[in-house]
């Protein structure tokens, strides 16, 4: 065996440790608290432009069972085609209190200048916070409210899932699935915590202003990032709920999709350098090829097929991805991509979001947005 077999190992057995952390995942799926905790909440609802599932993410909001909650909604021109759904949810559900915030921000991330301004609104004791184009299921604010019964629970997150209706919009929703998550479920089985996730984020209002409100982080593009992060430094514990949600990447093209993909690896990059980095062993299909490209056949069809049962258990079984089941033989094809991604996310500092350019320093906070460009679907 030649050193060509090491890092095909090294991933490989990555990958077994994906496969346990996914099955420990699928026994005890995250936290949870007595099913009579439902203190009222607020959901703080930044919204960005109108598309095809929209109506529908929102609406999943308001048919929640849940005995008291607002839903606030921020935009930041009254003229956003969004506001025509929000309109539409408000005459469908007078019952509910929904009020619609317009956000003057300067803020350098935008969407968190209007989280500040939507959380000095809010009136109740909890906040759940997730994108505009999240998509959840009738007991999500039962679920996600009841673990912060405990006191040392400072915030609550979850997994989430991604369809995509272009083919490159599909693809990157399979990374999401088979390489995404699994490694969220491998950093909490190694106790790694500190961070949140985009997709829920649920806390107390009293949590949010011991770490000096959203305003503090409104120089960093990874706003999920470090609110998690500030909340686990002031001792507040960080836990997944039980459930997944799901959200919809539209029909992006290559160039949108690739876009994205970039933004989010050099975001991940400067804020996490050396995981970042390290990350690179756990390319396995990569890795497979470069075996078998050396001639260490055993070791390289070893390591990808150990590769295929974690992308299986971890997006099929815990994640129960349909898209990814009936897309699962492009997982090599994802792979090699988002290979090519993390080689692009070595270098450079520049990133599109929400049809703006951006310039990052070295923590992750935004130091120059362009001119208006094209907005991306999931920026």
């Amino acid at each position: 065996m030649t050193w060509w077999a090491a890092p095909a190992l090294a991933a490989a057995a990555y990958q077994v440790l994906v496969i346990i952390a996914a099955l420990r995942w699928k026994r005890a799926p995250g936290a949870k608290g007595p099913s009579g905790f439902t203190p009222p909440l607020s959901l703080l609802k930044p919204v960005y432009g109108r598309e095809e599932r929209l109506y529908r993410a929102l609406r999943s909001h308001a048919v929640q069972d849940y005995p008291e909650f607002e839903v606030l909604f921020g935009l930041r021109s009254e003229s956003d085609p969004a506001h025509e759904d929000i309109e539409r949810l408000k005459r469908e559900f007078p019952a509910i209190p929904m009020r619609v915030i317009l956000v003057k921000t300067d803020a350098p991330n935008p969407k968190v200048g209007v989280l500040a301004r939507l959380a000095a609104e809010a009136k109740h004791p909890v906040l759940v916070i997730n994108d505009d184009d999240i998509e959840v299921p009738a007991d999500y604010f039962r679920i996600v409210a009841a673990p912060l019964s405990d006191p040392e629970i400072g915030l609550v997150t979850s997994l989430y899932r991604a369809q995509g209706k272009s083919f490159a919009a599909r693809l990157e929703a399979l990374g999401v699935a088979t390489e995404f998550a699994p490694s969220v479920m491998v950093a909490r089985f190694l106790g790694v915590g500190g961070f949140a996730l985009g997709a829920t984020m649920a806390l107390r209002a009293e949590s949010l202003r011991k770490i000096g409100g959203f305003e503090g982080i409104e120089p960093y593009l990874a706003d999920d990032y470090e609110l998690g992060r500030r909340g686990a430094a002031a001792g507040g514990r960080i836990e997944f709920a039980p459930l997944v949600v799901d959200t919809c990447l539209g029909g992006g093209t290559w160039r949108e999709v690739w876009r994205h993909q970039v933004r989010w690896a050099r975001t991940i990059r400067v804020s996490r350098a050396g995981g970042y980095y390290g990350s690179l062993v756990t390319h396995t299909t990569f890795w497979a090829l470069v075996a078998l490209g050396a001639g260490e056949w055993r070791v390289g069809a070893a390591a990808l097929a150990i590769r295929l049962a974690a992308a299986w258990i971890g997006g099929v079984v815990v994640l129960q991805d349909e898209q990814a089941k009936r897309g699962f033989w492009l997982v090599p094809l994802r792979d090699l991509f988002g290979t090519c991604v993390w080689a692009a996310g070595c270098f450079g500092s520049t990133v599109y979001w929400r049809g703006l350019q951006m310039r990052l320093d070295r923590e992750g906070r935004i130091q120059v947005s362009g001119p208006q460009m094209k907005a991306e679907k999931h920026g």
